[in-house]
């Protein structure tokens, strides 16, 4: 279709979305070629779904956030997505990395917004850019820039002059950045959707009318940028009728948006959780997740983003609050480093293919045919003339009930629902894909420690292995942070002052400093009643330590919550040292402006003698950060400049101590992680660059199941693991930031720890587990073949196959065991069972030893015999990933 005829089927689609008039004089004058990536074309909407060049579309979107990842790792990660199924790449648009300090903006690096929308057109996938600019996400302030909270008068999100002046200016800021560099759908860019605020909803009512009123000017604002794109608000019922409102959540299936006039866009597939320090990690199981998208679909939806596909790292201190770690894994298809997390990417991808089947079904129906199968079961039935020509039909068939397996009627035949699923038929009779059924391999994620190759070694040596890791280095140089006031940019008044208004987010850290007068009397009362002073704080946040006389008495650890600790005071002038610590800024909920850190309300020395000591009342000295983030003694260009001395391997944990040592880059690709399991709690740089916060606080013992039952509506409480170890350990360091060798290590250490018990480490799908039973649907890949779409092949007479496939750079080098027939067991620990083919494992060998994928097919054909005829036979394998160019080691060894 030609861009003229084009804009003028937009222009006839009804609630479509409008280019401006100017604009589409002008590109009426562009040849088709102007586009860098595709030949222009508009995006409107219907009821139904978007329309793209003039087209309704069933849309498949992967979350990504570029700052999460690094600019060396976003081809791999939009490559792995659109191989996933994905049509669509989502970001939010993160405002405090792009201006950092008012008026100067940051483009670059991991903030290189425009390269990477780039990446993702040349890809040949769409972007939907959700600018916000308030995006939460687990973000530090939400990603507001924390400068933002000083201009006079503000109010954060609200019909308040000076925030809508700011915010304004950033997203115009934006619009105009995606304009100039011709990446909107209309001049042949990847951009087909934006979004203005973000779970506005959710916080609305706090602000009463004027957050009504805000909610029509950010719409009346967005739409008057002429960007030529539809905007959503999601989470916001309100939203004005030329806006498309969109859901967030575990399960968007039963949603409407606020008019019948929009399409059903789910913006958040919660696909996962976010992780607390001193939490469990939380776990989706891929059935449930299958179960809320294919829903999602059969009830009429037609955009779906996960959030996240990939979660990534919170390099710095990006990390929101309070209390979220470094790590954003998310328990995402796509694993904080890159990798395929398996099941869950391979059975997605098996999910995108069967809706993608349904497509032609899907788009051409208004609305399904709807039809009861029994108590919790149901059809959705899409069918009408394809666009093509011919008649199409596609059909889901839903259990949801969480404990049977129901057996139902459908068009004349007999269909097997396991409980809590969904069955996909493309063509109305034949089941492509059943979101219970997981077809898709199960890879092992292993840990190396980075040395040599091992040689010859079995899977479960070379695993036992692990814990006797090389540590990083054997030399390690030490340097003492001062306790207290360092610098001559101290200051001094009379009162607590709130953190942030002092640190402006510079630094996690402030001093605060005063003399406290003790009398004889004092320490005669103390002694005759047996007790100590105590400091009391009505309210405080993240972290609080104590120190007298540069002692430390004790720390308190909690989001403003109250604070006692006793301290012990001698006679005479004592310098009362109090450290408040932020440990990422709140990210959530309304009135973010006033948070802030640090204390509220009162605080006091308690036990003296005549009475209590009011505190706000002193006069305090105050110190913004520590005296080795000034030097950046982290930093290449810095570190020799400090007087760090050789650390001795008996020295004794140390608190408020920095170190540095140096260290090779692993052989490889393989990511690379430090592991910091031995240190308390601190930051961590490599080469100068950020790799984050880290802290060794252990989860609570109690909350994981044994067991998890993806059946029943999921809750992020649900399936959770690692209970009773440290929320984090490993930390990742992106191989650009890495040089061959001589990587500079620093760390500083607040609360004690071991640096020579720091490894670094490699992360890799080091072992592969595959389960393929007979019962399985054939590959969703054989459907669009010839054979089957011209008739002459019966999709029945296909059989199903297993997929294996290493990660990049790796290939299959054993085949560490083989089952087809009856076989036992789980991943990693599969036995034989009555029933066994005796050439299992030398035809899996044959297929896929040495290759970085293959496929078997489960079949008595391809395994040349029936070893129990009449009984159903399943295939497991358990294979082994390494290196492409080291294959030596062998499934005997």
């Amino acid at each position: 279709m030609s861009f003229t005829s084009m804009a003028e089927s937009t222009r006839k689609a009804s609630l479509q979305w409008r280019i401006p008039p100017p604009i589409i004089a002008l590109l009426l004058l562009l040849p088709i070629v102007s586009g860098s990536f595709f030949k222009p074309f508009n995006v409107s909407y219907d009821h139904r779904a978007l329309i793209v060049a003039g087209k309704r579309r069933m849309l498949v979107s992967a979350g990504v956030h570029y700052p999460r990842a690094t600019p060396q790792m976003w081809p791999d990660l939009i490559a792995k997505s659109k191989e996933g199924g994905a049509d669509v790449v989502q970001t939010y648009v993160f405002w405090s990395g792009h201006e950092p300090v008012k008026g100067q903006y940051n483009f670059e690096g991991r903030y290189d917004l425009v390269k990477f929308v780039k990446l993702v057109g040349s890809s040949g996938l769409f972007l939907h850019l959700r600018i916000g600019p308030y995006v939460c996400a687990e973000w530090n302030f939400g990603g507001f820039p924390v400068w933002l909270r000083d201009v006079p008068g503000i109010e954060f999100r609200t019909d308040n002059e000076p925030f809508k002046k700011e915010m304004q200016k950033f997203v115009t800021k934006i619009v105009d950045l995606m304009r100039e560099a011709e990446l909107f759908c209309w001049q042949g860019g990847p951009v087909i959707m934006l979004q203005i605020e973000n779970e506005y909803g959710d916080v609305e009512k706090s602000y009463g009318q004027k957050g009504k009123d805000y909610v029509k000017w950010a719409a009346s604002m967005a739409l008057g940028l002429g960007a030529g794109v539809p905007w959503v608000m999601c989470k916001q019922t309100d939203a004005p009728e030329n806006i498309l409102d969109a859901c967030n959540g575990y399960y968007c299936d039963g949603f409407k948006p606020n008019s019948k006039t929009k399409p059903v866009l789910w913006t958040e597939d919660w696909d996962g959780w976010y992780t607390k320090w001193g939490g469990s990690l939380p776990h989706r199981p891929a059935e449930d997740l299958a179960f809320a998208v294919a829903r999602f679909y059969q009830r009429g939806g037609s955009f779906q983003n996960y959030y996240m596909y990939f979660g990534g790292t919170n390099f710095g201190r990006t990390s929101g609050g309070p209390f979220y770690i470094t790590s954003y894994d998310y328990d995402a298809p796509l694993d904080e480093y890159g990798l395929r997390s398996e099941p869950k990417w391979g059975h997605l991808k098996d999910l995108h293919a069967a809706i993608k089947l349904c497509e032609p079904a899907l788009v051409v129906a208004d609305a399904p045919q709807y039809k009861k199968l029994g108590s919790n079961q149901e059809a959705h039935i899409y069918h009408g003339d394809g666009e093509t020509g011919g008649k199409v039909c596609a059909a889901f068939l839903a259990n949801i009930d969480e404990h049977k397996t129901a057996y139902v009627k459908f068009n004349g035949q007999s269909y097997t629902l396991p409980p809590w699923s969904v069955s996909i038929l493309p063509d109305c009779r034949h089941v492509a894909y059943n979101t219970a059924k997981v077809g898709a391999q199960t890879s092992v994620k292993t840990v190396e420690p980075a040395r040599p190759p091992l040689g010859s070694m079995s899977i479960l040596r070379k695993v036992a292995r692990q814990d006797n890791a090389s540590y990083i280095s054997k030399s390690w140089m030490a340097l003492k942070e001062p306790i207290g006031i360092w610098g001559e940019n101290n200051f001094t008044t009379q009162g607590l002052l709130e953190h942030l208004n002092v640190t402006k987010d510079q630094s996690d850290y402030l001093w605060h400093k005063t003399r406290i007068s003790v009398t004889e009397d004092d320490i005669s009362f103390w002694k005759k009643n047996g007790a100590n002073p105590t400091l009391s704080v009505d309210s405080m946040r993240d972290v609080l330590r104590v120190f007298v006389n540069k002692q430390l008495s004790g720390s308190i650890v909690g989001h403003w919550v109250k604070a006692e600790q006793p301290v012990l005071f001698v006679q005479g002038n004592n310098d009362l040292l109090l450290l408040t610590q932020t440990v990422g800024l709140q990210n959530y909920g309304a009135f973010l402006e006033k948070d802030g850190a640090g204390f509220r309300g009162k605080a006091k020395l308690t036990g003296f003698k005549n009475g209590d000591v009011d505190l706000s009342k002193s006069s305090w000295t105050y110190q913004v950060g520590l005296k080795g983030e000034a030097e950046k003694v982290y930093s290449i260009e810095h570190n020799e400049k400090a007087e760090w001395s050789t650390l001795d391997t008996e020295a004794s944990p140390s608190i408020f101590m920095w170190y540095k040592t140096y260290f090779n880059t692993p052989d490889g690709t393989d990511p690379v992680v430090l592991d910091l399991g031995s240190m308390g709690k601190g930051q961590a740089w490599v080469n100068g660059h950020h790799i984050g916060r880290y802290w060794s606080i252990i989860a609570q013992k109690d909350g994981c199941d044994k067991t998890c039952d993806y059946r029943g509506a999921y809750t992020s409480d649900k399936c959770t693991t690692n209970c009773g170890k440290p929320t984090q350990t490993r930390y990742h360091v992106p191989r650009s930031w890495l040089k061959p060798d001589s990587n500079l290590l620093v760390l500083f250490e607040e609360t004690g720890g071991n640096p020579f018990k720091i490894s670094v480490k490699t992360v890799t799908a080091g072992i592969l587990c595959g389960q393929v039973s007979e019962s399985h649907y054939p590959p969703l890949r054989k459907w669009s073949t010839p054979g089957f779409m011209n008739g002459t092949m019966s999709i029945k007479s296909v059989a199903p196959e297993m997929h294996l496939r290493c990660e990049e750079g790796h290939v299959i080098s054993s085949i560490e065991f083989a089952s087809y027939g009856t076989p036992r067991g789980s991943c990693e620990k599969f036995s034989t069972g009555k029933c066994h083919a005796s050439k299992s494992l030398s035809i899996v060998s044959e297929a896929c030893k040495g290759r970085n994928s293959c496929f078997i097919e489960v079949s008595n054909a391809a395994f040349q015999s029936d070893p129990c005829k009449g009984t159903l036979k399943t295939l497991v394998v358990i294979a082994r990933c390494s290196p492409s160019q080291d294959t030596s080691e062998t499934a005997s060894d």
